[in-house]
């Protein structure tokens, strides 16, 4: 399928995340993996970088659907992992209950990476679509390898891309919801 995709008309992201996505968008940045201690204290598998940043975000989504939140009231790391004591949560058995459940921040407060910086779940989703104006599908996820990072993009087939920018990524257009690339059909 090919349509006009304005290649002469290459935004930048503009505001905190793509307008094709809704603002209340939750991202998962760890889980809940045990208790600590008998005062309420939980083990946290991180998924931020360095795993110690997760507690600087406020308030955290915990538990099925939309997540009850809570306020980390003290942290640190220790051993491999963090631990994380949460407001109302003074007692082993109560924390005992959160085990398993996965963590969640509202998507505002990661703000805007920064210019030719992408989050990943900002780019799931989106179109990309070739200098042609041909559509290849949209990104379903992204794969982390040596080299570089590869989008994973599900349309007619499955095609992997590499997120090389210049090269093979010309530009990301949050405000149009699609990603343009340096790229055929029969590769």
């Amino acid at each position: 399928m090919k349509r006009d995709y304005g290649w002469q008309q290459r935004a930048a992201p503009s505001g905190v995340g793509p307008a094709c996505q809704a603002d209340e968008r939750q991202v998962t940045v760890g889980r809940v993996t045990g208790i600590f201690g008998v005062k309420g204290w939980v083990r946290v598998f991180s998924y931020t970088d360095p795993p110690e940043n997760i507690l600087q975000y406020v308030p955290w989504l915990i538990g099925e659907s939309l997540g009850a939140p809570y306020r980390v009231t003290g942290g640190a790391t220790h051993g491999r992992g963090v631990i994380a004591h949460l407001q109302g949560i003074d007692d082993r058995d109560i924390a005992r209950r959160l085990i398993g459940s996965t963590i969640r921040i509202p998507r505002s407060l990661l703000g805007n990476p920064g210019l030719g910086a992408y989050f990943w779940f900002d780019l799931i989703g989106l179109e990309v679509v070739n200098e042609d104006g041909t559509s290849f599908g949209r990104v379903a996820e992204l794969l982390e390898t040596g080299a570089n990072d590869v989008l994973v993009v599900s349309g007619d087939r499955r095609r992997l891309i590499p997120f090389v920018l210049r090269s093979v990524v010309k530009f990301v257009d949050f405000d149009r919801c699609i990603i343009g690339v340096s790229w055929y059909l029969d590769y």
